[in-house]
C-alpha cells in the first residue's frame, strides 16, 4: 500500500483491478519473476512515495479511473526499461509478464496512459524531494560533494521542417485559407500539401502552434537584432521548428543541425543520487548554476561544500556564486578535452599566439607584467555585456614605445603602435584561486571523479534508458520525461542503499566457521 492512498470514502472513484494477490494469473507470473526482479524493486521503492496530491487530482464524476499507484509503478517500470514511449506502454501491458504483474492484469488505451503521462508532469519535483530528504535521513550520502555538468538531447521535432519568417508566414496563409473553404462547407482537396492537417480540428490545432512558432520567431528576431553586427544573422536565417518551437536550433555533437534540449544534471560524487537537474531551451551553461544549486538546496536543504564542473561553468559570476554560498568550486579553464583531442586550439579569446596567462599579474603594484619585463599600466575601465550578465574590465596598456622594440612584438600584438593592452575582470582574483587550487594533487584527484559519475549518469541514461530522443513536445513535458528518469534512479538507490544495511546485520550474525584441527 502506498502513502497517500485514496480514503474509504473515495475508494469508488476508481476501478478494482481484474486480478488479486490471490488471483491464479497474478500468481503464475509472481512465481516466474525472481526475487530481485526490477518489477519487484520499483514495487517496493514506490512505497516511499506519498501520492496523496495526485489521488486529489481526480475528481470522482464520470467513468470510474484507473488506480493512479499501479499506473505510477508501470511507468517508472517501463521508463527505466527503455522503453519511453505511452504508445510501447499500452503493447506492453497486454504482453509484458512483469507490467502485466505491476498493474494486476489492468490494461490501459493508449489515449489514457498519454492523458496519465501529463497528469504526472506536475509531481516529479516533489516526489524527486521526498526521496532524496529519505536518503540524508538514511545516511545514503552527506550531499557534500557534487558535479554538473549537461548534454543536449534531441527534441522530437524534425530537424528538415525549419522554417524562418517569410515560410512561416506562408504556412499560416495556407492554414487560415484552408479554414475559411472548410467553413463554407467545400470539401478538404485531395493534393493540398502533406503538412496541412485534413479535418477542421486538425487545422484549429495547427493555426495555434504556428502562432506560437511565430512568437518564438519573433523573440529570435528581437535577440538576434541585439547581437553585434559581426555576430549578427541574416533575418531569413532565423530558424524556428513549427513542431516544437521552444527547442533551440543548434549543431549536434555529430555536426547535425537540429532542435535540441539541454538537461543539466547535479550528481553525487559518493552515491548514484541526482541531486538536481533541469532542461533548458539554450545551448550553452551560462547562468545556469545557481538555480542548480537553489534547487538542489530546495530538495536536500544543503548545499555542496564541493562542485567538479567542467571549463563551461567556469565564469567569474559563477566563481562569485560559489563564493558567497561557501562551495569549493573545480574546474579547467580554458581548458576542452573534446577540441585538444581534435586537433583544435585550446579556447581563448585572445586574437593572439601570446595569450594573457603569459602575463604576471602583480597584486600589490595593481599592474601586469610582461614576459619581458615590461609593465602595463591602468589605463580605463569598460564594460562588457555577456549572454548573461554585464561584466566589469579593467584595462592594462604597455607603453607603445616596448612593443614597438620588443622581439616578441609579431606573436604579442597586431598594433605595436598602440601598445599591447590586457584586461582584468572584476574579481578575477577568484579566478585565480581556481587555476592554482586546479593544480594541487588533491583536486586532480577528486576531478576524476566527475567522469565516473555525472558523465556516467548521462551515458546511463542515453545508452539503457533511451534518452537520445525525447518522447514528448514543449519544455513542460521534456522536463517531465528526464524528471520521472531521475526519480526512478534516486528511488532504486536509495532502496538498495536500505537493503544492503537490512542483510547487513544477518550476516554479522552467521556463526563464523569453526578452524580446522590439525
Amino acid at each position: 500500500m502506498l502513502n497517500g492512498c485514496p480514503t474509504a470514502d473515495k475508494s469508488d472513484r476508481f476501478v478494482l483491478p481484474p486480478w488479486t494477490n490471490e488471483s491464479e494469473e497474478w500468481r503464475a507470473i509472481d512465481g516466474r519473476l525472481p526475487l530481485d526482479h526490477l518489477a519487484r524493486r520499483i514495487a517496493d521503492a514506490a512505497d516511499r512515495l506519498d501520492l496523496g496530491p495526485l489521488w486529489a487530482t481526480y475528481l470522482g464524476v464520470g467513468k470510474k479511473a484507473l488506480p493512479a499507484d499501479l499506473l505510477l509503478k508501470a511507468v517508472l517500470y517501463e521508463m527505466h526499461s527503455k522503453r519511453p514511449s505511452p504508445a510501447q506502454w499500452t503493447k506492453d501491458a497486454r504482453e509484458n509478464e512483469p507490467l502485466r504483474w505491476l498493474l494486476f492484469g489492468l490494461e490501459p488505451s493508449r489515449a489514457h496512459w498519454y492523458d496519465f503521462r501529463d497528469r504526472l508532469a506536475p509531481f516529479w519535483d516533489r516526489w524527486n524531494a521526498q526521496v532524496l530528504r529519505q536518503a540524508i535521513e538514511e545516511e545514503v550520502t552527506a550531499a557534500a560533494r557534487a558535479a554538473l555538468d549537461s548534454s543536449s538531447v534531441v527534441a522530437s521535432a524534425s530537424r528538415r521542417t525549419l522554417l524562418n519568417e517569410e515560410r512561416l508566414r506562408q504556412r499560416q496563409d495556407a492554414i487560415d485559407q484552408r479554414l475559411e473553404l472548410v467553413g463554407h462547407g467545400e470539401p478538404m482537396a485531395d493534393k493540398s500539401p502533406g503538412w496541412l492537417a485534413k479535418t477542421k480540428a486538425g487545422l484549429r490545432g495547427q493555426k495555434q502552434r504556428y502562432a506560437h512558432a511565430a512568437e518564438v520567431l519573433g523573440r529570435r528576431q528581437a535577440a538576434n537584432a541585439r547581437r553585434r553586427s559581426c555576430q549578427r544573422k541574416p533575418a531569413d536565417q532565423v530558424l524556428v521548428s513549427p513542431a516544437d518551437p521552444e527547442a533551440a536550433l543548434a549543431h549536434d555533437k555529430e555536426g547535425v543541425f537540429r532542435p535540441l534540449y539541454t538537461v543539466q544534471f547535479v550528481r553525487d560524487l559518493d552515491s548514484p543520487l541526482i541531486f538536481a537537474y533541469d532542461v533548458l531551451t539554450q545551448v550553452n551553461d551560462n547562468g545556469v548554476l545557481e538555480p542548480l544549486v537553489e534547487r538542489m538546496a530546495d530538495a536536500v536543504s544543503v548545499k555542496p561544500k564541493q562542485m567538479c564542473v567542467d571549463s563551461g561553468y567556469v565564469s567569474i559570476r559563477h566563481l562569485e556564486v560559489c563564493h558567497l554560498a561557501g562551495i569549493t568550486l573545480y574546474g579547467p579553464c580554458q581548458e576542452n578535452d573534446f577540441s585538444a583531442a581534435n586537433g583544435k586550439k585550446p579556447q581563448s579569446n585572445q586574437h593572439t599566439d601570446l595569450p594573457k596567462s603569459t602575463f604576471t599579474w602583480l597584486p600589490e603594484e595593481q599592474a601586469y607584467r610582461c614576459p619581458e619585463g615590461h609593465r602595463l599600466e591602468f589605463t580605463h575601465t569598460q564594460t562588457q555585456t555577456r549572454a548573461d550578465h554585464k561584466v566589469t574590465l579593467k584595462l592594462y596598456t604597455c607603453p607603445p614605445e616596448h612593443c614597438q622594440s620588443c622581439p616578441r612584438q609579431p606573436a604579442c600584438t597586431r598594433s605595436p603602435k598602440k601598445g599591447r593592452t590586457v584586461s582584468r575582470m572584476e574579481n578575477e582574483e577568484l579566478l585565480d584561486e581556481l587555476r592554482a587550487r586546479m593544480e594541487t594533487a588533491e583536486a586532480k584527484g577528486l576531478y576524476k571523479l566527475r567522469s565516473r559519475t555525472v558523465e556516467q549518469s548521462f551515458a546511463d541514461l542515453k545508452e539503457h534508458r533511451g534518452l537520445r530522443r525525447f518522447h514528448g513536445r514543449g519544455p513542460w513535458r521534456v522536463r517531465a520525461e528526464v524528471g520521472s528518469l531521475v526519480l526512478t534512479n534516486n528511488l532504486l538507490a536509495v532502496e538498495e542503499h536500505s537493503r544492503q544495511r537490512q542483510k547487513a546485520p544477518a550476516q554479522e550474525t552467521l556463526p563464523k566457521p569453526c578452524a580446522l584441527r590439525k
